[in-house]
């Protein structure tokens, strides 16, 4: 996994100081190679990546300047992953050459040098998004939108010919002195029809851009790339990610578990980001939609469109805080316990299921939040060793029961035994009423892969009338097949 920062792979012409700081025979070049395949002169470092180095290059043949994309195997890899890696670049050139679109990075060859693929490109002239964002802010959502309706069209003439992009990102996407939008990077592509290059359960991208589908190792498919396309138009009118944490397991658990913030720059943009971040891949915004809100929007900024209404459902829905409609779900998650667990084959991540009272149990764990309000936690079936999914008459359950001494509405939310969010949703519950003062919420928890150990514990974290987190009751999952 690698993040934003470690990400900035580009096949555009940065500066002339950076051109100057890798001249022939210089520091970094590689092994003396000045001509690869006896035909493509390299000529200065252009920007390096997860995946190896773009330098800028001659094409003696054509006498035309090109990209050319070299391969660097970290130290320390076997053979077999050395090969892995070569063959995912490969593929790369094989997914950007097959997709005819002015918005795609035009691939010119792949040739075999020095025992590895080398990927010839056309050269962009221009910057990346990432590098404008960081030069000079968020941008507006007039210009915003236009960048984000070139890459969808990029992505949907991707769809069309079977590839998913898989890293959509502000440093994949090139903004050309010739005005085009370019994606670029389709190194982690997958080809429909081609075999997985990545290991089982090997997480490949960006994490903060990375879709929930597959933060929690599920197949992902071409409205994975349209949420990633709905990161990147947040962090372009709002200057960061939504879901960027300290760490990637928690920037993880962020994309699977919270809603994104409310943007406050987005102005139109806002409902069109809110159906592209939906949680379940067949509630988001189809592309179609997209494209034309889009344009509408890079057309004229000054309000909120009908088509960006359209996207947010019926009703008002104000830029400041855009309606989300969609269909009731489990707040599916990865507890600290388990993200290991996820991303590696066998992992094991969860939901909560069902609501309504319960009689307690054991493990009863409580907490006085303040003046005349009192939480206690029970849990039930707290130890489990079998098949997964868990049966239902054996899955772990617990009860949140609530105590006020007076009429008072409180908000509130599941949360794992170390405080990461279970369930997004803050649910509201009145209580403190004659003549029963108590309230109840019961919950159960079903798995979603086949194997795998989970040892936590399940809270409630209560909002208001004050802040509080009740003591965690301990619990054990373990999916044996």
């Amino acid at each position: 996994m690698h993040n934003e920062d470690s990400e900035t792979e580009t096949v555009t012409e940065t500066s002339l100081a950076a051109a100057a700081a890798a001249v022939p025979g210089a520091p970094g070049w590689p092994d003396g190679v000045r001509l690869v395949a006896g035909r493509y002169r390299l000529l200065s470092r252009l920007g390096e990546g997860g995946m190896g180095i773009v330098w800028r290059a001659r094409d003696e043949i054509l006498q035309r300047e090109v990209a050319v994309k070299e391969v660097r195997a970290p130290a320390g890899l076997s053979a077999g992953d050395v090969a892995r890696m070569y063959g995912r670049l490969e593929r790369e050139a094989w997914a950007a050459a097959r997709i005819p679109d002015r918005n795609v990075v035009t691939v010119y060859d792949v040739v075999s040098y020095d025992d590895r693929p080398w990927i010839v490109m056309e050269l962009v002239r221009g910057q990346s998004l990432a590098d404008l964002l960081r030069a000079e802010g968020p941008l507006t959502p007039r210009y915003a939108a236009h960048v984000g309706a070139e890459v969808l069209a990029a992505l949907r003439a991707a769809h069309a010919a079977g590839v998913e992009h898989r890293d959509v990102k502000p440093a994949n996407v090139l903004l050309a002195a010739d005005g085009r939008v370019v994606l670029g990077d389709f190194g982690i592509a997958t080809v429909e029809g081609s075999t997985a290059l990545t290991m089982a359960g090997e997480v490949v991208g960006s994490p903060e851009y990375l879709p929930p589908e597959r933060a929690l190792g599920r197949p992902s498919a071409p409205e994975s790339d349209l949420w990633s396309l709905g990161v990147m138009l947040y962090a372009a009118v709002e200057g960061v990610s939504p879901f960027r944490q300290d760490g990637a397991l928690a920037t993880l658990r962020a994309v699977v578990d919270e809603e994104p913030p409310v943007p406050t720059r987005a102005g139109p943009l806002a409902p069109v980001i809110a159906g592209l971040l939906r949680k379940e891949p067949a509630e988001r915004t189809l592309a179609a939609e997209v494209a034309g809100a889009l344009r509408e929007i890079a057309r004229d900024p000054g309000a909120t469109t009908a088509a960006a209404r359209t996207l947010a459902g019926p009703g008002p829905a104000p830029a400041s805080a855009p309606a989300l409609p969609r269909r009731r779900r489990t707040a599916a998650f990865v507890a600290a316990g388990a993200a290991a667990c996820v991303l590696t084959a066998g992992g094991l991540a969860y939901a909560l299921t069902g609501n309504g009272t319960g009689d307690g149990g054991a493990g009863d764990q409580g907490a006085a939040p303040g003046p005349g309000v009192r939480i206690s936690v029970a849990g039930a079936n707290t130890v489990y060793t079998g098949g997964c999914p868990v049966p239902a008459n054996r899955a772990p359950a617990f009860t949140a029961t609530f105590t006020a001494s007076e009429p008072t509405l409180i908000s509130y939310r599941w949360v794992s035994g170390d405080g990461s969010v279970v369930d997004p949703h803050w649910r509201t519950l009145s209580i403190g009423n004659e003549p029963d003062p108590t309230g109840r919420d019961t919950v159960r928890l079903t798995t979603y892969a086949k194997t795998g150990t989970l040892t936590t514990g399940m809270a409630v974290e209560l909002r208001s009338p004050t802040r509080t987190t009740s003591n965690p009751v301990p619990f054990s999952v373990t999916c044996t097949g």
